[in-house]
């Protein structure tokens, strides 16, 4: 195919995945709730059966399917920015591994594409790791969604679902964490790079809980991919947003893209800009099934200072210019 049609797929590719993202759940509620009232309601009736018997599956690691995973969708959409993952250290198959992945940026892109997708080349890249990106919870309570979801490889982020891919699936598990979460996406502003973290000390816990060791991951050029409205602090619609983040999890963002077929448009598509995920290097943690808060904060600290110096290592290689300071708010 010629430069123009490739382009074109690529940027078709990239858009279900948006709208996937945005709308499949609201899209599948509706969907189901009308058939309720049609002369299909036997099928909704059954789907919901069926979710309520498989409602621990995402508790318990999802169930991913390889297929899903090499889908060739995946492979034009990492092409489209392109997305790479970028190996610092070796990991053994003998421990399991907590990624924390920062930033969140609106899309989460580098995270899903490297560790929920094989895209980037994870399996070749570090043999014998399995990744599972966790989201939230919420999600699986979204008809169809959750099952597209745990097709990738996706599992619940909460402590239940964590604890079991850690200690129930044997070694060489990685759990991919996006530890600033919605609060993090807020903050998706070019040339700063801010991440949640001074108060985000759960995953620590959850890592001394279980033996795994940390591993710090800096997705640059995450920030890049939208324009996004930041609304001052104190300003009514920060406030609006932290509200309805409190009240569903997750925050509301206003940002923009270009259009599908036409860089110079308007749209929902993010802006076609390199992405490096880069895997830092592990952060050996003692298996302490009740550790202290002293511990936590040992570990804490520990993460933080691996994940400044692989920023301060990598930024200049990936676009940001030396003067880019990493906070941590």
């Amino acid at each position: 195919m010629n430069e123009t049609t490739r382009k074109h797929l690529e940027s078709l590719c990239l858009f279900q995945w948006v709208l996937t993202y945005l709308f499949m759940g609201i899209f599948w509620i509706t969907v189901l709730f009308y058939l309720m009232f049609t002369s299909l309601w036997l099928i909704p009736v059954l789907y919901f059966i069926w979710v309520f018997i498989d409602r621990d599956t995402p508790e318990r690691g999802g169930r991913r399917a390889m297929w899903f995973r090499n889908w060739i969708v995946w492979k034009y959409v990492r092409n489209y920015f392109p997305i790479k993952t970028i190996k610092t250290a070796d990991l053994s198959p003998d421990r399991n591994y907590i990624f924390g992945c920062h930033p969140h940026g609106i899309l989460c892109a580098g995270a899903f594409y490297s560790f929920a997708s094989d895209s980037t080349g994870f399996p070749e890249i570090f043999p014998g790791i399995k990744p599972t990106f966790a989201v939230l919870a919420g999600l699986f309570r979204l008809p169809v969604y959750r099952d597209y979801l745990m097709l990738a490889g996706v599992c619940s982020v909460s402590k239940s679902s964590l604890d079991y891919v850690l200690s129930k699936t044997g070694t060489g598990n990685a759990v991919a964490i996006a530890v600033g979460g919605a609060a993090e996406s807020l903050n998706c502003v070019p040339g700063e790079e801010r991440v949640v973290l001074i108060n985000r000390k759960g995953f620590i816990r959850l890592a001394l809980e279980n033996g795994a060791d940390l591993v710090p991951v800096y997705t640059f050029g995450e920030n890049d991919l939208y324009e996004q409205v930041v609304f001052e602090e104190g300003s009514w619609g920060k406030t609006l947003q932290t509200k309805f983040q409190k009240l569903v999890g997750f925050a509301p963002c206003l940002f923009m893209g270009r259009g599908v077929f036409s860089p110079n448009s308007w749209g929902l598509n993010p802006f076609a800009k390199p992405v490096y995920t880069v895997v830092g290097k592990p952060i050996r943690v003692p298996h302490i099934p009740v550790p202290s808060s002293q511990e936590v904060d040992r570990y804490h600290r520990l993460y933080m200072d691996g994940l400044l110096e692989l920023f301060e290592q990598h930024k200049t290689q990936y676009g940001l210019p030396p003067s880019c300071l990493l906070r941590f708010i």
